[in-house]
């Protein structure tokens, strides 16, 4: 007998006894709902193998970013990668935008041109000319310099050559220097009070405790947990759970409040000398009662943060070495505690170093530094969560200052929080502390 007509014989009797008519519209089914999880896998995965051809060009764009600021790291350009190549269309209204902004300017009809300019940039946010020219507006008619530097500092990150920004912002740093000192300067007037305060003083005592738990509640806020403040201070005082609450959650409480224990014991002495061990050993108590596999572990997965997508896995323990590096090399040591703490936190964050508990391990180190330097522990609060996270993607965007300033006003929160408790007459005392003019302090008064 014909091999083919055996063969032909035994599909339909196959056919006849597992395949009725009522099993087709299934199979139908089966094979479209395989033949979309299959779309799906190869548009998820075909764009990253494609930019795995092209390992070069994504190092160059990483160490360009490193001649931006002493304060920037090899991946600050990620973010920008990730976005969709300018429309031509798009690029030319924008411009077209920007042009009637001036016109409009020249005109004297101010709010006219700054809406026409904030158009103009929320159709091409990364245009050098677009930003160059906001920044002369928000200069000149507006008089907010420390935003036109910002502006200045985008257009530089973007094209580093660029003669009018470089030359707008050679001119205005001076003034931004010295407004940035002034805060700088009115925390340290702060500063001096708080320290002077006696160490039994009974509402120093019940603001350190009250700070304490204010610290554990918002660093979780702020990652998602949903635990109220009592209910952390109840975790934390008792060790007991609390029922309807997921025990991930409440061991998120026991892993800071182990971690802050761990600091305040071990790490205040160690200025100048915070080793990669001693980063490992907080982030192991972070994790450590949510995650044991993980506490304490530099990852070796890739992460990805909405459109922010971390270094490598194979770039951490060289990007981790660099760090520490800098960490307790002269240059960081001699800036302003707070200046350093912030930038600590930044290119902690940006750097990603850990599977999960990178935000509250760069917090906690930032306030380990700050601590060193005499500061109580400041909380990142988690109604300014937005703020927060706004100034973080300002630095990825190639400007660090407006995330400095807002770990000052953070900073300077906490301490005026402090003296209130601390102080009979606060009232007036903020008011001669917050006066910018006042700048000169008697000896009595300090």
């Amino acid at each position: 007998m014909c091999p083919h007509f055996i063969r032909y014989e035994l599909i339909k009797e196959i056919r006849k006894r597992y395949l009725t008519e009522q099993m087709f519209p299934t199979m139908i089914l089966i094979v479209v709902f395989l033949c979309g999880v299959a779309v799906a896998f190869m548009s998820s995965y075909i764009p990253t193998l494609l930019l795995s051809f092209f390992p070069n060009n994504k190092r160059q764009l990483s160490r360009a970013s490193l001649s931006v600021s002493q304060f920037d790291t090899s991946v600050i350009l990620r973010v920008r990668q990730q976005e969709v190549p300018k429309n031509s269309d798009v690029e030319r209204e924008a411009i077209a935008a920007m042009n009637l902004a001036l016109d409009m300017e020249a005109q004297g009809k101010s709010d006219k041109a700054h809406k026409l300019y904030q158009h103009a940039l929320k159709l091409d946010p990364q245009h050098v000319d677009i930003l160059t020219a906001y920044g002369e507006y928000l200069e000149h008619h507006e008089h907010d310099i420390v935003h036109a530097d910002h502006m200045y500092k985008r257009a530089l990150f973007l094209s580093p050559t660029h003669t009018k920004a470089l030359v707008n912002r050679e001119r205005i740093s001076p003034l931004i220097e010295e407004i940035d000192q002034a805060n700088f300067n009115r925390i340290d007037k702060k500063l001096e009070y708080f320290v002077k305060v006696p160490r039994n003083h009974p509402g120093l005592r019940r603001a350190k405790k009250e700070a304490y738990f204010s610290y554990i509640y918002h660093t979780n806020a702020i990652e998602g947990n949903t635990l109220t403040l009592m209910q952390t201070r109840a975790i934390v005082e008792t060790k007991i759970a609390i029922g309807g609450k997921s025990l991930q959650e409440q061991n998120e409480v026991l892993g800071v409040d182990s971690a802050l224990s761990y600091i305040n014991k071990t790490l205040l002495g160690k200025v100048g000398n915070i080793s990669l061990r001693d980063i490992l050993e907080i982030h192991k108590r972070v994790l450590g009662h949510v995650d044991p596999p993980e506490a304490g572990r530099i990852r070796d997965t890739q992460v990805y943060v909405g459109e922010f997508i971390p270094p490598t896995p194979g770039e951490v323990p060289g990007l981790m070495e660099e760090f520490i590096e800098w960490l307790n090399s002269e240059d960081a040591l001699k800036l302003h505690p707070v200046e350093y703490a912030a930038i600590a936190h930044y290119r902690l964050v940006v750097i990603h170093p850990f599977y999960d508990g990178n935000g509250r391990t760069s917090r906690l180190l930032m306030n380990l530094i700050l601590m060193q330097a005499g500061y109580p522990p400041t909380s990142v609060l988690v109604q300014d969560r937005l703020k927060y996270y706004e100034t973080l993607e300002l630095a990825n965007a190639g400007d660090i200052r407006p995330f400095i300033r807002f770990i000052a006003d953070c900073t300077e929160r906490t301490l005026d929080e402090f003296l209130h408790a601390t102080h009979e007459n606060a009232g007036a005392l903020m008011a001669k502390l917050n006066d910018s003019t006042n700048v000169i302090f008697t000896k009595d008064e300090l």
